[in-house]
């Protein structure tokens, strides 16, 4: 009997045991390892950026005189071979990597500093340090144009040059094209209506002078003019003061005269330019050569109303923020 009771007993204690072991996991993943670790996401990944990771920057197109590119807004490697989009640049505090450091104007001259690149000079690219660069953004004008195909090699490249057949529309549209990229639209537009107002009080003044004007480049004992629609037409198109002559030919050059020529036509203003001065001697000659025998005949040189602009805005860097408020007040100062 008591073996009988011991049997069952005994029959009864394996049976617990086997249900006991029946009731736990078939594994159990390591001390530190996720237990879905391999699993399939129960809901897919979203499109938006995690916490702390960057969105995918900004792309703009641009379209320009040469074409149409594609800009990343804020680009930070910049490239500029025109001295009036330094300018510009330079006014709204925007930092460039690359610019051809020679001839840079005076109030330009920082970029001088071995901080920035020296990428070659206004009419030869040094295509090796620009490649070195790989920029995200390289900036012409008229002088590079040649070059923009080879250029948009090594980087988006955008033509921002000054049509001067429509001066005042086309450096307002370069200015508000360099505040869309840098996000400056504020500060761009503020720059533009500062200037506006100037030209307005300008054009008031000029036109009720009733006095007419010729504009020059004095170049190397050479003398060239220029009238409305021209390189420097802005004088006469914007600023108010009326050609002395309606037929000087419209040329990147100017039309060549003599000083017969500014004797003949005796015009109330004569504005130089001199190139030599920022070109070739970086030092002015012209007064000696335009002030001449025959030009002492003229008005202009009898009421003490011969102009000489400053070269580095109107000959090198035109079409800049900086540069055309300049130019208003050379002429504003000069006009009675």
């Amino acid at each position: 009997m008591n073996r009988k009771l011991s049997l069952i007993l005994l029959v009864l204690a394996f049976s617990l045991v086997v249900a006991a072991c029946g009731s736990q996991p078939t594994s159990t993943p390591p001390e530190g390892e996720n237990a879905n670790q391999g699993a399939a996401p129960s809901e897919s990944p979203s499109s938006s950026p995690e916490p702390g990771q960057a969105e995918s920057p900004e792309e703009l197109v641009i379209t320009h005189e040469l074409g149409e590119t594609p800009v990343t807004k804020n680009p930070e490697k910049i490239v500029v071979f025109d001295f009036g989009v330094l300018d510009s640049l330079d006014k709204l505090g925007i930092e460039v990597t690359g610019v051809p450091q020679a001839n840079i104007p005076p109030y330009l001259s920082k970029y001088e500093d071995s901080q920035y690149i020296n990428v070659g000079s206004l009419k030869e690219a040094d295509f090796e340090a620009i490649s070195e660069i790989d920029p995200d953004l390289i900036i012409i004008s008229g002088r590079q144009s040649e070059f923009y195909d080879e250029l948009s090699k090594l980087g988006p490249t955008i033509f921002l040059g000054v049509d001067t057949s429509r001066y005042l529309e086309s450096y307002e549209e370069n200015a508000r094209v360099l505040g869309e990229i840098f996000g400056k639209e504020a500060e761009v537009e503020a720059e533009l209506e500062a200037v506006e107002n100037a030209i307005a009080a300008l054009n008031e003044k000029a036109t009720a002078s009733g006095k007419n004007a010729l504009i020059i480049l004095a170049n190397d004992g050479n003398i060239s003019a220029y009238g409305p629609g021209s390189r420097f037409g802005i004088l006469h198109d914007v600023f108010g003061l009326a050609p002395v002559d309606d037929s000087i030919e419209v040329s990147t050059h100017g039309m060549t005269i003599s000083f017969e020529y500014i004797q003949e036509k005796n015009p109330d203003y004569l504005f130089v330019v001199d190139r030599g001065a920022v070109v070739t001697t970086g030092e002015s000659t012209a007064k000696q050569i335009v002030e001449n025998e025959l030009v002492k005949r003229t008005t202009a040189y009898e009421e003490d109303q011969i102009v000489y602009l400053d070269p580095n805005y109107w000959y090198l860097s035109g079409g800049g923020l900086i540069s055309v408020a300049e130019m208003v007040k050379e002429v504003d100062a000069a006009v009675k």
